[in-house]
């Protein structure tokens, strides 16, 4: 009796369960459809969230509570998570190294890229300056002068000479950019370096007269002041068969009486590198780039071998920046010429 009564007590459990399940068939399968199509599900009264270890949240109608995870698996879950974080963070860190030296790349190749046209500008720089030394050295064999008269010019002077050890550098250099220099000679040294001299003329220089022995005319009378231009004049053309055109008196000192008594053009100037005080070529040098503009009229002096070294540093410097380095006479051709008797400083436009 005990048996039976157990065994329907079962079976009616059983058709319990069955009627129960086959109730609940049809809202379960409308929620399995509307969550296949994306929409958010209402939860139902007396439906709890139960997470089972390692797996997402279910939904169990009546359950009363959510299974516990046994501690293997949390301790599983916990490698997993730590595995997971360990391969993220390592993920990041090479992406950032990636980043960092893809970075580290450009910036380099923009350096390079950069160096490279910097000197590509200056290979054709320095052509195009030599295509212009070779077409001027060209015209200049000729005996054509090419001069732009748009373009600045300066003239590069030298007093007290001649004094080959000096002057022969300055030539020398002047010869490799096409420059050309005015020489303010003193006629008692004239004959002493006629060879300079003659090179002087036959190189397309230009000789100035300085007096015959560097007297400081303010100080002598008018009878000697003509007498001091006139035989300097006579001892340049001695030898080298050119009269010179223009005068530098000696310190620049003038009155009336100086003149009075000097007809040609006299060139005095107005950038002094005072190159026989220092006697020191960076000075020299520094002084000149500093302030050096179209017209000017440089004075230096032929007597010192630091003045020697900053022409041989200024005529291709000035060269460079663009300036034409012309005598007294070429400069004052294309600024609006000389007239006798008259004192000039510079060549503005």
């Amino acid at each position: 009796m005990k048996k039976q009564g157990i065994r329907g007590l079962a079976a009616g459990i059983l058709l319990a369960l069955s009627v129960a399940m086959t109730a609940a068939a049809g809202p379960a399968d409308e929620i399995i459809a509307a969550e296949a199509q994306g929409q958010q599900v209402p939860q139902a009264e007396g439906v709890q969230q139960v997470q089972a270890p390692g797996s997402p949240v279910v939904d169990v109608a009546g359950s009363g509570a959510a299974g516990a995870q046994t501690p293997a698996e949390q301790q599983a879950d916990a490698a997993a998570m730590a595995a997971w974080q360990q391969a993220q963070a390592e993920a990041l860190a090479a992406q950032q190294a990636a980043q960092a030296l893809a970075g580290q790349q450009a910036d380099a190749a923009a350096m390079a890229a950069w160096q490279q046209a910097q000197a590509e500008a200056l290979a054709a720089q320095q052509a195009a300056l030599q295509a212009q030394q070779a077409q001027q050295a060209a015209l200049t064999t000729q005996g054509i002068r090419q001069l732009d008269p748009n373009r600045p010019m300066v003239a590069l002077t030298f007093d007290d000479g001649p004094y080959a050890k000096v002057g022969n550098r300055i030539m020398d250099c002047a010869a490799q950019y096409n420059a050309k220099v005015t020489f303010y000679v003193v006629g008692d040294r004239v004959n002493t370096y006629a060879s300079e001299m003659r090179r002087m003329v036959n190189e397309g220089h230009e000789v100035g007269n300085h007096t015959m022995n560097h007297k400081i005319l303010t100080k002598i009378g008018a009878g000697e002041i003509a007498a001091q231009i006139e035989k300097c004049n006579q001892a340049v053309q001695n030898v080298t068969g050119i009269r010179p055109r223009t005068v530098r008196l000696p310190g620049g000192g003038k009155n009336s009486t100086v003149l009075a008594n000097i007809s040609q053009p006299i060139i005095l100037w107005n950038l002094d590198t005072l190159d026989w005080k220092h006697r020191n070529a960076a000075t020299s040098v520094q002084k000149v780039l500093s302030s050096v503009k179209d017209g000017d009229v440089i004075l230096m002096h032929e007597l010192y071998t630091a003045s020697a070294d900053a022409a041989c540093q200024l005529i291709p410097e000035l060269t460079a920046r663009g300036y034409q380095l012309v005598t007294v006479s070429e400069l004052a051709q294309y600024r609006g010429g000389l007239n006798n008797n008259r004192v000039y400083y510079s060549f503005g436009r």
